[in-house]
């Protein structure tokens, strides 16, 4: 019961992250229709998220002592990298060929768990991310695009990286322990109780998701503003209405919402989901983002929603269900891990070792090393 709860509260928080990730587009486009750059859009949305995450990060301030490579990296990859190589991509393919490679992020992801991380990976979460690819592709009409230019190619690859970067350090942050927040899933939840109860392992302090998405944010806002440039900015358009489909709206409006919702809200839920499914199985969920994105377009930009667009948001949502509806049983011997100590435990709760875990790194003798002392970041 326990199990299934934990997941259905992750699998709620991802479609709360998706369905805020996919308003940005909608609300930023009418201001960059209005004069401003998408750049400067861009840095407006992650500088301002930044400010009201401030607070957060002054009371999350050790986390820059614990664990400052885990903030830099979430800065410069999951919240800067994304934005500055996605927008960079577009000015030079087109955005549905440009989307569609972005959101091979979940497939990375995958064979990064299976491969590098040396995991067993569900079949429902490979099928899973094949229909979300495959759906994706019919959302954006990638055909409509279709051209090559190696620099877009490769920016657009850059912002798909980047996008795996997000999902594994935000679980990386966790390694387990912040699944408290949201409910675990599966048999590790109830073995970290029984280890805790029996004084096996020493609690942990673990980088609270609030405290990474804060500085991470602000990180991305310090990057950003090396990028855009904001000083030549138009500042005038902020000031007055711009056209949302039919209507005139305050752009201070919209710029609320790509901050407040599609930003701060987006990275948090996020963040929270992750931990509480898996990289791989969050992954697949936000490929809704697009889905998302287009249906919100039609609606309230009255842009055309093509046959092809309808039926590619319906595979996207098939392998979504797909993905998070079952997830592999715990191997009985120790997760494989990279060169070092051992392995560090991350994922949703069955697809982790059979080692007890509470939060840090298993080393070969099963013994806990927190994770603060094992290593600080990524």
């Amino acid at each position: 019961m326990h199990g299934r709860q934990g997941r259905s509260v992750g699998l709620g928080l991802a479609l709360a992250s998706a369905f805020a990730f996919g308003g940005s587009g909608v609300a930023a486009k009418p201001l960059i229709e209005a004069g401003l750059d998408p750049l400067h859009v861009v840095w407006l949305r992650v500088t301002g998220a930044a400010v009201v995450m401030l607070p957060v990060a002054w009371r999350h301030r050790a986390l820059l002592r614990r664990s400052p490579t885990l903030l830099a990296g979430f800065g410069l990859f999951a919240v800067a990298g994304v934005q500055a190589c996605y927008f960079a991509a577009v000015a030079r393919i087109p955005v549905g060929v440009a989307l569609l490679i972005e959101y091979l992020g979940p497939a990375l992801v995958l064979l990064w768990v299976r491969f590098v991380q040396r995991r067993p990976v569900t079949r429902a979460a490979a099928v899973g991310v094949v229909l979300a690819v495959g759906g994706l592709a019919c959302v954006v009409e990638v055909w409509s695009g279709l051209g090559f230019d190696p620099w877009g190619v490769l920016l657009a690859l850059g912002a798909a990286f980047c996008q795996v970067s997000y999902f594994l350090l935000a679980d990386h942050g966790g390694s387990g322990g912040a699944r408290e927040a949201v409910g675990d899933t599966g048999e590790r939840a109830e073995e970290a109780e029984r280890a805790e109860r029996t004084d096996r392992v020493e609690p942990t302090e673990r980088a609270d998701p609030l405290g990474v998405v804060a500085y991470g944010l602000l990180v991305g806002a310090v990057v950003l503003t090396l990028v855009a440039r904001p000083w030549g900015m138009d500042r005038s358009v902020l000031s007055g209405d711009v056209d949302l489909g039919t209507s005139r709206v305050p752009a201070l409006l919209l710029l609320g919402w790509v901050v407040l919702i599609a930003t701060v809200l987006a990275y948090t839920t996020g963040v929270l989901a992750v931990r509480g499914l898996s990289p791989q199985v969050a992954g697949v969920v936000a490929c809704l983002e697009a889905v998302v994105a287009t249906v919100l377009a039609w609606v309230l930009l009255r842009e055309h929603l093509a046959l092809p667009q309808i039926l590619g948001g319906a595979l996207v949502l098939t392998g979504a269900f797909i993905a998070q509806s079952t997830t592999p049983k715990a191997p009985s011997g120790p997760v494989a891990g990279g060169p070092g100590k051992g392995a560090v435990a991350i994922g949703g709760g069955a697809e982790a070792s059979g080692v007890p875990e509470v939060g840090g790194v298993a080393d070969a003798g099963g013994d806990r090393v927190p994770l603060s002392e094992e290593r600080s970041g990524p």
